[in-house]
């Protein structure tokens, strides 16, 4: 008999305890034997979003994972780093089924807010008619498209928060210890992963690894900025104008930063 796999894909930027209790609901409900979280190294639909490294976030999952009812059911999975980016979810499922699908059988959870925009999936169809598809409830979020073809979880457990708001939380040194396991909390806070401080130290990486993005230099002039390091915040917007000339949000925060400059330095070497 093959082994069910139930994938769950996503960012998982941070894991939060919501991901790690839908993957042990569905253990629970015998949707599957074990749980694979694939993380996602770029979302087609984010392909201008600065992600936290993918190894970053597999680290946060593994921990997260190991802490669950179920260790050795819910593991995170490494599959989309090696595979062609931008991640389609199609081609991750070609790659499994032709390299596991003689002793595996998988299956799909997602949430209501993703399954919004199914139709824009490459090869949706072929997916829905492939694969069995699970879909839990998302606030604001009905289930609307195709809902005569997947099974909607009406009883999942349902969470408040997103890990947009974790690390808006972890940027203001605000307590995440109820949003994410223990593990992944101590591990946020020790890298300082979405502080100021800590994001300019990432960015720099990134930027000194050759990665020339327009997106990299405004986000890091921001955290310039907000550590009033006004020089290097304008030449970072400089930079990112020089990358992008089209890009309206490097010369409007270019502006705003020299107008604060040429504001709080007026004198008779800068009338």
């Amino acid at each position: 008999m093959k082994k069910r796999m139930l994938l769950y894909f996503g960012s998982f930027d941070p894991i939060h305890n919501g991901h790690i209790a839908l993957a042990e609901y569905a253990l629970d409900k015998d949707l599957a034997d074990e749980v694979a979280l694939i993380i996602s190294p770029q979302n087609p639909f984010k392909a201008n979003h600065l992600q936290t490294p993918e190894y970053t976030r597999y680290e946060m999952a593994e921990m997260a994972c190991k802490e669950s009812k179920y260790p050795e059911r819910i593991k995170p999975s490494v599959i989309e780093f090696v595979l062609e980016k931008p991640s389609y979810t199609i081609n991750t499922l070609d790659y499994l089924k032709e390299n596991h699908g003689t002793d595996m059988e998988f299956s799909i959870i997602t949430g209501t807010d993703i399954w919004s925009r199914f139709d824009e999936w490459k090869e949706y169809e072929r997916i829905l008619a492939e694969y069995k598809i699970y879909v839990y409830p998302r606030k604001g979020y009905e289930l609307e498209k195709f809902a005569n073809r997947v099974t909607l979880l009406e009883d999942a457990p349902f969470v408040e928060f997103s890990s947009t708001e974790v690390r808006a939380k972890a940027e203001r040194n605000e307590d995440i210890t109820s949003m994410v396991a223990p593990s992944v909390a101590e591990y946020i806070v020790k890298n300082q992963l979405w502080t100021p401080a800590g994001r300019i130290v990432r960015y720099t990486s990134m930027i000194e690894g050759g990665d020339e993005r327009a997106e990299l230099y405004i986000e890091r002039g921001k955290c310039y900025f907000q550590h009033n390091e006004w020089g290097k915040a304008i030449n970072d917007f400089n930079r990112a104008k020089a990358l992008d000339p089209e890009n309206e949000e490097a010369q409007q925060l270019h502006d705003m930063v020299y107008e604060i400059l040429s504001f709080r330095y007026k004198d008779i070497y800068n009338p």
